[in-house]
C-alpha cells in the first residue's frame, strides 16, 4: 500500500532550481535509497517533504492526504520523520532530554509519557548512561540519538540523510540491521547515502537524482549501471 506521493514537485532558490518537476511513491514498509552526486537535490528533496522548506510548485500526498501546504511540525505528527544530516544536540538538555523532544514535539506527549518512550527506544538502540551530557556522546551515540529523536515522533516514514556517514564498517553494519528492524515493525524507510555498498545491502529500490531531477529509479543494479547515473558520478569525479 502507498504510504507517499510525490507529483511533480518542483524548488527554487531565486534563480536556481533545487528540484525540477520531481515525481515519486513510497510504498508501505520498504526501504528505499535516494543516491546522486553532491548538489544533486537529495538533502532538499527530504526538507520538502518535511516542511523545512515549502514547495514551488507540485503536490505532496501522505497516507491518502495532500500534505502541500502544511507546515513542518503537522507533517511531523502525522507521521513523517527524518534525521538531519549535521546533527545539533540540544547542549542545555543531556541524553534522555534530547531524544523526549522528539516525542513533546512529533506527537504532543507529556513530559512523564514522552520519557518513557525515550526510555524504551534507547534500549531498542543499545543507548546507556542516559543521563549523560551529549558532549560526552561519541560517533556512534550521536547518529543513534538522531535516530531515536525521529523515532520518538512516531512516524509512518522515516528519511535518513547520510546517517551512517563517519561510521566504522563494524558501526554500519549494526546500524544497517537496526534499520531493517525499524523497517519490519512497519516504518518506510528512505535513506540517503553515498557509500554505495550501503544503498546495495539495504534498500529494496533506489532513486537515483542528478541537478534536482530524477534520472533513473529501479533495483540497485539496475540503476548503477544506468549510463546517466555513471555519467552524473563520473561528471562530480572530474
Amino acid at each position: 500500500m502507498q504510504i507517499l506521493e510525490i507529483e511533480n514537485l518542483s524548488k527554487c532558490f531565486g534563480g536556481l532550481t533545487a528540484l525540477n518537476q520531481v515525481n515519486a511513491r513510497f510504498e508501505e514498509r520498504e526501504i528505499v535509497g535516494i543516491i546522486g552526486p553532491n548538489g544533486a537535490g537529495k538533502t532538499t528533496f527530504i526538507n520538502v517533504i518535511s516542511g523545512v522548506y515549502p514547495p514551488s510548485s507540485g503536490r505532496i500526498i501522505f497516507d491518502g492526504r495532500d500534505i502541500t501546504k502544511l507546515p513542518a511540525h503537522t507533517r511531523c505528527r502525522l507521521g513523517i520523520g527524518r534525521t538531519f544530516q549535521v546533527i545539533h544536540p540540544l547542549q542545555d538538555l543531556n541524553l534522555l532530554q534530547n531524544i523526549m523532544v522528539g516525542s513533546l514535539f512529533g506527537q504532543g506527549n507529556g513530559l512523564r509519557e514522552a520519557r518513557v518512550k525515550a526510555q524504551e527506544i534507547c534500549e531498542f538502540l543499545g543507548l546507556d548512561q542516559l543521563e549523560r551530557d551529549t558532549s560526552q556522546l561519541d560517533i556512534l551515540e550521536i547518529k543513534k540519538m538522531e535516530m531515536a529523536r525521529a523515532l520518538a515522533t512516531h512516524p509512518k516514514i522515516l528519511f535518513l540523510d547520510e546517517i551512517m556517514a563517519g561510521l566504522s564498517a563494524d558501526e554500519t553494519k549494526e546500524v544497517i540491521e537496526t534499520i531493517r528492524t525499524i523497517r519490519d515493525q512497519g516504518i518506510t524507510i528512505c535513506v540517503v547515502e553515498h557509500v554505495m555498498s550501503v544503498i546495495e545491502e539495504l534498500t529494496e529500490r533506489v532513486i537515483a537524482l542528478d541537478g534536482g531531477r530524477i534520472i533513473a529509479q529501479g533495483q540497485y543494479k539496475e540503476v548503477a549501471n544506468n549510463p546517466r547515473v555513471i555519467s552524473a558520478y563520473l561528471g562530480e569525479e572530474e
